[in-house]
């Protein structure tokens, strides 16, 4: 291709630097998987059942690490439990000061941990600009209708 031609935009398809793909294909798609990771399926398919048989007789034996993986297996690690804590009912701002309060107290005297404290805080705080949402359109509201009126 001639230099004019390039010069001249008769060739569309060129990106430029910087733009080696078009817009809206990025990566690979969802689910699929690498040439490795597809070989090593192949080669366990119908391995499954003898594999675990092994893993569970070495984990009977003592093995540690085999014992480590079946207990993985059949309870994986906890992301999250429910926190059994009294927390104040909270119906306007000034109770919200106090739920916070009552969850420090709660970190302070070892009834909840401070990850449990701190995964509480952000509903307290979300409740809190919903309290603020809610009064600010109310007052929107009664400065709107007291203005219709004067």
């Amino acid at each position: 291709m001639s230099d004019t031609s390039r010069k001249s935009g008769e060739n569309s398809r060129r990106r430029g630097p910087g733009r080696p793909f078009q817009r809206g294909n990025v990566g690979k798609p969802k689910g699929a998987l690498a040439r490795v990771t597809r070989a090593a399926q192949a080669l366990l398919d119908g391995e499954s059942e003898t594999l675990t048989r092994a893993a569970i007789d070495l984990a009977k034996a003592g093995d540690g690490v085999a014992l480590r993986i079946c207990m993985e297996r059949l309870l994986p690690p906890r992301k999250d439990r429910p926190v059994s804590f009294d927390l104040p009912k909270i119906e306007k701002l000034e109770d919200a000061s106090k739920a916070l309060a009552g969850l420090l107290e709660g970190v302070a005297t070892g009834e909840i941990t401070p990850g449990e404290a701190a995964g509480v805080v952000p509903l307290v705080e979300g409740f809190i600009r919903a309290i603020k949402a809610t009064e600010f359109e109310k007052r929107l509201t009664a400065l709107e209708q007291a203005g219709d009126r004067s």
